[in-house]
């Protein structure tokens, strides 16, 4: 890791991460430089670069495609998931598709962290202080509401959506439904990553390496608890909680009640981390792959390569789907074995990662964009 003197104010540079230097530039892009404070060990954030000046990302251009007969068409068997009598939380955990069509829609500037709420996408805007919420079904714009200080990332919790804001250090809870504002609750330093685990809300706290458990039905602090170095992106297995550890080359896997269960190696700078129903999967941004590990006991059951600048990371039902920051585009990896199945272009910097049931979302952080695959 890298220590940088101060964090706080804007800063722009032209263009994006190259291949050496990326993540001290994306660390700078984040937290940037101002109010004197101690030299601060930081690390590549997935959620919540500050005031980068975007190269805005354009929608992809389609090719011709040749004219398929009438006829041809209305014989072909419907494919995907037509009628179900699960609802769409379900949905988003057992139907995938195949990617083939990328289409984008308008955010805030920056946009980093996504979530789905059972019909809507949440997108952190961090240059915008701000959320929008699109319709998934056709990316409509349904609204934008204030919040923190640069939000990075989002969660639902079943009715309500919640945003870490890092520069603020706090996190901003908004109903679902109708994106009014129901708190503001304080957490720690550069709050980053957030998930619910069915009762409490837990927020990863990069600057002051712990993470803080919430109760969500109001907001109440219920614990702090240390974990590893610059603590990112969190998971929820069903039963544990589990913490990339971004400046530690490790990830910590904590009980409900904050003990820590265990600590494992990763790849360089862990970002990005989802769970895919039995395992946990972590983007290294720093080593540009993915981490399989098996939830049960932290076994590490596979290291497969994904991009440049993984950041990231989503589970469709059956693949695995990470946000290649330095290269503008998605990898698909087969859940099952790790086997890359496909690289589709997104916008520039593509950073938060979430799948709908249907679709993958892909925000774009180096525009104004959010990409439905």
């Amino acid at each position: 890791m890298t220590n940088y003197d101060g964090i706080r104010r804007r800063v722009t540079f032209k263009g994006f991460a190259s291949e050496e230097g990326s993540v001290k530039e994306q660390t700078l892009a984040i937290l940037g430089r101002s109010h004197p404070v101690k030299s601060l060990i930081v690390a590549m954030f997935l959620f919540g670069l500050l005031g980068i000046v975007p190269s805005v990302a354009y929608p992809q251009e389609q090719s011709d495609v040749a004219t398929v007969p009438e006829s041809a068409l209305q014989s072909r068997p419907v494919a995907g998931v037509t009628t179900s009598t699960q609802n769409p939380l379900q949905i988003a955990t057992l139907h995938w598709y195949s990617a083939n069509l990328t289409t984008q829609f308008s955010t805030g500037t920056s946009p980093y962290g996504v979530a789905f709420d059972g019909a809507s996408i949440w997108v952190a805007n961090n240059g915008n202080n701000n959320v929008t919420k699109l319709r998934a079904s056709d990316g409509a714009h349904l609204g934008s509401f204030p919040v923190g200080t640069n939000p990075i990332a989002v969660a639902f919790d079943g009715a309500n959506v919640w945003v870490t804001n890092i520069n603020s250090n706090n996190v901003t809870k908004l109903r679902a439904s109708d994106g009014v504002v129901l708190g503001t609750f304080a957490v720690g330093t550069s709050p980053y990553g957030v998930a619910f685990d069915g009762a409490s809300i837990w927020v990863a706290n990069n600057g002051s390496n712990n993470v803080t458990k919430l109760r969500a039905s109001d907001g109440t602090h219920l614990g702090t608890f240390p974990v590893g170095t610059n603590a990112a992106g969190v998971v929820f297995d069903g039963t544990n909680i589990w913490v990339a550890n971004n400046g530690s080359a490790t990830v910590t896997k904590l009980a409900v009640n904050g003990s820590i269960l265990g600590t494992f190696g990763v790849g360089s700078q862990p970002t990005g981390i989802t769970f895919d129903g039995t395992n946990i999967w972590v983007a290294n941004f720093g080593s540009n792959n993915v981490t399989k590990l098996l939830a049960s006991n932290g076994s590490k059951l596979g290291t497969f390569p994904a991009g440049k600048g993984p950041s990231g990371v989503a589970f469709d039902g059956a693949n695995i789907w990470v946000a290649d920051f330095n290269g503008a585009t998605v990898t698909k990896l087969q859940a099952s074995n790790g086997a890359t199945l496909g690289t589709f272009a997104v916008g520039t910097a593509p950073a938060g990662v979430a799948f709908d049931g249907a679709n993958i979302w892909v925000a774009n952080f180096g525009g104004t964009t959010i990409s439905k695959l």
